[in-house]
């Protein structure tokens, strides 16, 4: 739906509004009367949102005083017990929206920059605008194709998941494994043809990388655009990135949250689980060296499989922290924190780019585009942001069912080369 908004938004600004009949009546500027329409699609679908759903009043604590304090409290007590794994992607979006806003707030400007120097003068800003306008709208179409199509490059073969059977032991599960996978071989042998095993699918931290690189390496290629054909073609393919920033961040928070709510309740374990277990495969590392001292390392995707029983021990294990439930909203609240947060840092980091690179420029200073590079100097720096988060990145550790998924497949692997 948010690639739908933005393919009408980026669609009424790249027309040429003056002309529609229906506007003229609230006078001129492309501007004023994208934000008309753009006022009356926002009343009316948050209406329809009002009328259709309905809350019910949250009680309000005992020891709550429902003041200003308490909120900020509340606020702050959230982000000092948020998870590891959460935090990290915090850290990342930092970083990552960093990069975003230059390009958000200043696509269109820096358009009309490329336009002017492609044609060697002042362009005019309605022309500029529509050019801008035009290039988003196509990354808009690129977005809505790239999410439509990822999900199912990230969709997990069955065969790789668990039955769901709580009952099912570690032993149970290996075995009904290997039979699975001696069943498989054999019919493969019958058949006359190579056995293949299930294969991973793309990890989300591994799209939300490489989501992160291609941004920035977008916003690095501005040193070589010179036309606006090119421009174009830079903006449109942002719109891969725009993509995955818009799925796969909140989908691993999810995931990471039915990870702690397990882990909390779980019950306990005694400490000796861990020397109870199967050792049967050496370590192959998911991590650089410089974080992997953050797990454990007997449990990587190359030990046994784990039982239901020691969720809390590995989680425990993994991130150092006792398993505490936390309210979806608090985390998503949090997150858009994040998110936020970058638009205080651009506006000073941009104030601070136009003045040394702009304010020097020889150029008429009643030019808007002409003679100015700034623009481009703050996607740049934006870019740069993004390759930070996207080192940033590997930290996140893969979600339990992608571990889990890993470890299943080594198991097949094993159980095929043994048999």
């Amino acid at each position: 739906m948010t690639h739908a908004g933005n393919i009408v938004g980026y669609t009424l600004g790249s027309q040429d509004l003056d002309k529609w009949p229906i506007l003229k009546p609230f006078g001129k500027g492309q501007f004023r009367k994208v934000c008309l329409l753009t006022f009356v699609i926002l009343s009316i679908t948050v209406a329809i949102t009002c009328l259709t759903q309905h809350e019910v009043a949250k009680e309000r604590s005992a020891n709550s005083e429902g003041g200003f304090r308490d909120v900020i409290n509340n606020i702050t007590k959230a982000i000092t017990k948020l998870p590891k794994p959460i935090r990290r992607v915090c850290i990342v979006q930092i970083f990552a929206f960093i990069g975003w806003f230059p390009f958000l707030f200043y696509a269109t400007v820096w358009m009309g920059e490329v336009m002017a120097y492609e044609i060697g003068g002042e362009p005019t800003v309605a022309d500029a605008t529509r050019a801008g306008e035009l290039a988003l709208l196509l990354s808009s179409i690129v977005s809505v194709v790239v999410g439509t199509v990822l999900p199912y490059l990230a969709q997990r073969d069955t065969r790789l998941l668990s039955k769901g059977d709580d009952d099912e032991d570690e032993d149970e599960e290996i075995s009904r494994i290997r039979a699975m996978v001696r069943s498989w071989k054999a019919e493969a042998a019958r058949m006359g043809r190579p056995l293949h095993l299930p294969a991973m699918p793309f990890m989300l931290r591994n799209i939300w990388t490489g989501g992160l690189l291609l941004f920035g390496l977008l916003m690095m290629s501005t040193f070589f655009v010179s036309t606006v054909v090119q421009a174009t073609v830079v903006i449109a393919l942002v719109g891969i990135s725009w993509a995955i920033a818009c799925w796969v961040p909140f989908a691993i928070i999810m995931e990471f949250l039915k990870e702690v709510d397990a882990a909390a309740s779980a019950p306990p374990v005694a400490p000796q689980s861990y020397a109870t277990r199967r050792g049967t495969h050496g370590r192959v590392a998911s991590s650089p060296a410089i974080w992997r001292g953050m797990q454990d390392p007997r449990n990587s995707e190359r030990t046994p499989l784990l039982r239901r029983q020691s969720l809390r021990l590995d989680y425990e294990a993994e991130t150092g922290e006792i398993p505490t439930p936390m309210a979806g909203g608090t985390v998503l609240g949090i997150h858009n924190l994040a998110i936020v947060l970058p638009q205080f840092i651009i506006a000073l980091v941009a104030t601070a780019i136009f003045r040394i690179v702009d304010s020097s420029a020889d150029s008429d200073p009643n030019n808007v585009y002409y003679g100015k590079t700034g623009v481009s100097w703050v996607l740049r720096f934006g870019g740069l942001s993004a390759l930070i988060g996207a080192a940033f990145s590997r930290a996140v550790a893969p979600t339990r069912t992608e571990k889990e998924m890993r470890r299943r497949l080594a198991e097949m692997k094993e159980t095929e080369e043994s048999s």
